[in-house]
């Protein structure tokens, strides 16, 4: 399986952050999980959110934000990477001057059912 960048139409989840689907069951045939980049427009904040069923794991990609991870708060740079046990309250801040972009791996792959806010 092969996906193109430019062809992959972005779509805003339940959490307000912008996607794209690189890889995701639903759209190209695989099975277990799903690899998206997500944007956080800068000045932004994902809305609090849980997944019940969803491990997901976030890469820094670009740019600088603070992450709220249960009951921890933390700076995030290019190069770090945060694990997301399932029914763990999340969200993201961008506080720097360009998107931010991280790469966000889900097993079992995303669904918006999974999505709750908080």
């Amino acid at each position: 399986m092969r996906t193109t960048y430019n062809e992959i139409q972005p779509y805003a989840t339940k959490d307000s952050s912008i996607i794209r689907e690189l890889m995701h069951p639903a759209i190209h045939g695989n099975h277990k999980q799903s690899l998206a980049e997500a944007i956080v427009p800068v000045g932004s904040t994902t809305l609090l959110h849980r997944h019940l069923q969803t491990e997901e794991i976030y890469h820094i990609i670009d740019g600088a934000g603070v992450m709220v991870l249960g009951d921890e708060q933390f700076d995030v740079i290019v190069g770090d990477t945060v694990c997301i046990m399932p029914g763990t309250p999340h969200q993201v801040t961008n506080t720097g001057a360009i998107p931010l972009r991280l790469m966000c791996c889900c097993s079992p792959a995303y669904a918006h059912g999974d999505t709750e806010l908080l």
